[in-house]
């Protein structure tokens, strides 16, 4: 065996019966996973926030660097701050720094400057990604294929977060300077993601979208 190896222990065996079972019902409940913007304020508990997280935290990383850090916010005060900072960044989005071309994409989505959710939802988790890590002797270690390995992390959150029961938005206000100052994180995390979290509302709608099929996004060669 390898220095610093072991076996594998946490590999779970199963029938190709049960793998294709599997299979077929996580993706019917993935498939159900929609992009909420009208959250209910009814309250999440703390720890379902921390288990998503820490589902997010189990993710592959280039050298196993692990070069993510998520901030929980509940806090009311803060979230306000937050929505503030964010509508100011999209009314400068949405009055003329977007290209025309990608207004007419977000069109049909019906999104603007507004983010309520920001507000309303009972947890936002901001993703930040560190380009590099503090060594023992006080210099800066590079961190390998950071957006990589926190596009994977924030994929497995978002996917805990859904096979939970809760639903969530991936939320890209640009600039997203503002959270690193907000949440006080160090020179070497920059935001990658804000993510409200919680129950849809009662009056929940989403918009008229399809997926794209199989052949569209996947070629076979066997």
């Amino acid at each position: 065996m390898k220095e610093n190896h072991q076996p594998l222990h946490s590999y779970q065996a199963y029938s190709e019966a049960e793998i294709q079972q599997r299979a077929d019902a996580f993706r019917h409940i993935m498939q159900r996973r929609r992009s909420v913007r009208m959250f209910s304020d009814r309250a999440v508990p703390r720890d379902v926030i921390e288990n998503v997280i820490l589902t997010a935290g189990s993710a592959p990383s280039g050298a196993n660097q692990q070069p993510w850090f998520f901030c929980a916010v509940s806090n009311p005060l803060m979230k306000r701050r937050i929505r503030v900072a964010a509508e100011h960044e999209e009314q400068a989005f949405y009055g003329g720094r977007a290209p025309q071309e990608w207004l007419q994409a977000l069109a049909p989505l019906g999104t603007n400057a507004s983010k309520p959710f920001l507000d309303v939802a009972p947890w936002l988790i901001i993703c930040f990604a560190q380009s590099w890590h503090p060594t023992a002797d006080g210099a800066k270690g590079k961190n390998y294929y950071v957006s990589e390995s926190t596009g994977i992390a924030v994929g497995m959150l978002i996917t805990a977060i859904h096979h939970a029961g809760l639903v969530t938005l991936t939320h890209t206000p640009s600039p997203m300077g503002f959270l690193a100052e907000i949440c006080e994180r160090p020179e070497n995390e920059r935001a990658f993601l804000l993510l409200p979290v919680g129950y849809p509302a009662d009056d929940c709608e989403v918009p008229l979208i399809t997926k794209k099929a199989l052949h569209d996004i996947a070629q076979f060669f066997e």
